[in-house]
């Protein structure tokens, strides 16, 4: 507040009872104001539904609390996003099942969270073997996923369920690029959703240690179901942790950790690939990280260009009518190429007509069938 107020040769004082609610700014200062944060001015007055549900943050206690603030607002831009992009184009229906049979999160044990990941797998039709990309399978029934640089390593992603369309929308970060720690991502914030869709602010500021060891418990469920992946894992090492990785596309280090949970290798024994994993550096680099490209969000990306390529709306339409906020956040929070709204779409160069094609009257050419 003190940045804006100097910035804007104000009195910090008058910022902090804008933001406190006891007085406004005046229309020109509103004005300029909207310029200066580069938003529209109906950007103050735009109707902001708050969810009552939490928004699942990892390591509450140690991240900064203008880092949480920040990602929280990028959640609610993203909700406001997909809510806007929704009144022009169909999104995938939310095709997620009622797995929970009406337990509540606190009454799960091990063997609920193993049956869960099974019966989610089969709900979808995804069989027993690897699920592919997980970022595919979770946009293809009805998750809203976004992924952006996060600017801290404290914070994987986050994930809540929207007041506007109640449709869970999770945000990833980008600032670590493995395909494998993606994965492992997108499928813990599945994870929320699916378990954690009704618990309050107060359960978990209280349980918050019981709800990630549960989410990150049926994330490894998911990823590595039992029925299949401990039956090729029978004589575990690092050498064949690092085969499984190129098959199943999980990290090694969740691998020993989803080995010990299902008792394939007692404790002493993870410890002991612990110390392996770590004296041969891969705490910060795995084998096939660098090979692997991680994969991006389509859905919201391809709406957009569908709205646009369409003629439904053009790309200054939905800047003035539509968003609010500025043209780079959408871009970024949507996977767009920085200036994609401020780019004009190619010109069109045809042929003349008989340029390069076949002239009426020629003979067709003369069609040979492939010997059986």
């Amino acid at each position: 507040m003190s940045a804006l107020a100097r910035a804007m040769s104000l009195n910090p004082s008058t910022v902090s009872r804008w933001e406190e609610g006891s007085s406004a700014p005046d229309p020109d200062t509103l004005t300029r104001l909207a310029a200066f944060l580069g938003v529209r001015p109906e950007f103050f007055f735009r109707p902001e539904r708050i969810s009552a549900r939490p928004m699942f943050l990892r390591s509450l206690s140690s991240t900064l609390v203008r880092d949480l603030q920040y990602q929280r607002a990028q959640m609610r831009w993203l909700q406001e996003i997909s809510h806007t992009v929704e009144h022009y184009v169909d999104l995938p229906e939310v095709g997620i099942p009622d797995v929970m049979a009406g337990a509540s999160y606190n009454q799960l044990r091990g063997e609920d969270l193993e049956r869960i990941a099974l019966d989610l797998r089969r709900h979808w039709r995804l069989g027993d073997g690897p699920c592919g990309d997980m970022i595919q399978v979770l946009e293809r029934f009805g998750f809203i996923v976004s992924v952006i640089e996060m600017g801290t390593v404290k914070l994987d992603g986050l994930c809540s369920w929207s007041p506007n369309d109640d449709r869970p929308h999770i945000l990833l970060a980008s600032d670590k690029m493995s395909f494998a720690r993606r994965q492992m991502d997108a499928a813990h914030e599945m994870a929320h959703a699916i378990l954690h869709r009704d618990v309050t602010n107060e359960q978990l500021k209280r349980d918050l240690k019981l709800i990630e060891t549960q989410a990150f418990r049926l994330a490894s469920a998911f990823l590595l179901p039992s029925t299949s992946y401990p039956v090729e894992m029978r004589f575990p090492s690092l050498a064949t942790l690092v085969t499984a990785k190129e098959r199943w596309r999980v990290s090694i280090k969740a691998q020993i950790k989803r080995l010990a949970d299902l008792d394939v290798i007692p404790a002493d024994f993870a410890t002991h690939l612990y110390k392996l994993y770590s004296a041969k550096g891969w705490t910060k680099e795995e084998p096939f990280d660098r090979q692997w490209t991680p994969t991006e969000p389509r859905v919201l990306r391809d709406a957009l260009h569908l709205i646009v390529d369409g003629g439904v709306r053009s790309k200054a339409d939905l800047l003035a009518l539509e968003f609010t906020i500025p043209a780079g956040d959408v871009e970024n929070l949507t996977g767009l190429p920085p200036g994609w709204f401020t780019h004009e779409a190619a010109t069109v160069v045809r042929l003349k007509p008989g340029v390069g094609q076949t002239s009426p009257g020629t003979e067709p050419g003369e069609v040979v069938p492939f010997r059986r």
